[in-house]
């Protein structure tokens, strides 16, 4: 009797002729015998020829939807998936190959979600300071026996526990923090979810400058005021987000406040370097940390790990004000939990 594949990856893209190449090459290249598993890319409406590339891949599963988001490209792959397992990745990442064998392992009675982790070959110092970035919360994560946080870069989950939640918010316009948000209502219901992270790939597309970090983390503070409306009890802990950062978030915003504000009365700048002083003094554990790895990153990381702060806090903050009075960007009932 002919069986259907019992994995299914599903990768969106949009605008990914560049690195869809090298992602579908490293699919092919699983420890899993490929009988066992299929490989969907949703194309979401690019024009720089994705679909061309993806069709020269013999094998691959192609899918077309107008430009919506990755959080609906990824809803539409599992809607059409035929394995009983659910993997994602992202059109700039190369997953090792044994990726797949690691995740669909992990999943079983007991767990219902897995997230595997980031490795890079990137040169850049900022790319390089956001790899020591993750494997800083790898660590954290590391020490959980279940998490709350998976992200869609590595990520897996059991089909039907995936449908039955409705899948990613769609509400985000862009990939941000809708990931956050499926895992919240996973964690939410008492599903489990575990840290692999042997189950890895390299990323092809860790921000390479300072305006581009910045303003992708502008974007995360941005989204997430969202994600906290719908589950507030995360706002003080999750598994993935360290709480030295949301004090680094507090004390960057205070001493730019208090820096703004000495304009008026200057004593307020004695706190301001108050404040700065402590700020410099909660980056100690990451540089320390840093220094064994990437000693140039770790000269710069006190600087970038500032950049982070303000810019996460300056999202968040623009978020509150654009989502004053405005009533829950999901309807009123609450999305299966």
């Amino acid at each position: 009797m002919v069986t259907g594949p019992d994995v299914s990856v599903i990768i969106p893209a949009y605008q990914a002729a560049e690195t869809i190449d090298r992602c579908l090459d490293a699919l092919a290249r699983q420890t899993v015998p490929w009988e066992r598993y299929e490989v969907l890319v949703v194309d979401d409406g690019s024009s720089d020829g994705t679909p061309a590339r993806v069709q020269a891949h013999a094998g691959v599963r192609l899918l077309r939807q107008a430009h919506k988001g990755p959080a609906a490209a990824r809803n539409l792959g599992v809607e059409q998936a035929r394995g009983e397992i659910v993997l994602f990745t992202d059109a700039d990442c190369e997953p090792l190959p044994d990726w797949i064998e690691r995740l669909a392992a992990a999943l079983d009675d007991a767990a219902v979600g897995v997230k595997g982790a980031y490795l890079t070959r990137q040169r850049a110092l900022v790319a390089r300071f956001v790899q020591l970035e993750y494997e800083d919360k790898y660590d954290r994560m590391a020490k959980e026996p279940e998490i709350d946080f998976v992200d869609t870069y590595a990520a897996g989950y059991r089909r039907d526990v995936f449908l039955a939640l409705g899948g990613f918010e769609t509400a985000f316009p862009v990939a941000s923090v809708e990931d956050q948000e499926f895992s919240f209502r996973l964690a939410r219901q008492g599903y489990r979810m575990v840290f692999i992270p042997e189950a890895r790939v390299y990323h092809l597309g860790h921000a390479r400058g300072i305006w581009a970090y910045c303003r992708k983390k502008f974007r995360i503070g941005y989204w997430k005021v969202m994600v906290h409306r719908r589950h507030p009890d995360k706002l003080w802990r999750d598994s993935h987000t360290p709480q030295v950062l949301k004090a680094q978030i507090l004390l960057s915003g205070l001493a730019a406040l208090c820096l703004v504000a000495g304009l008026a009365w200057p004593p307020l700048w004695w706190a301001a370097g108050a404040l700065a002083l402590l700020f410099l003094l909660t980056t100690v554990p990451f540089v320390g940390k840093a220094w064994g790895k990437d000693v140039p990153v770790a000269l710069v990381s006190p600087g970038l790990l500032l950049l982070r702060a303000l810019a996460l806090g300056s999202g968040f903050a623009v978020g509150l004000v654009a989502n004053l009075g405005s009533r829950d960007p999901w309807g009123e009932t609450d999305r299966n939990g």
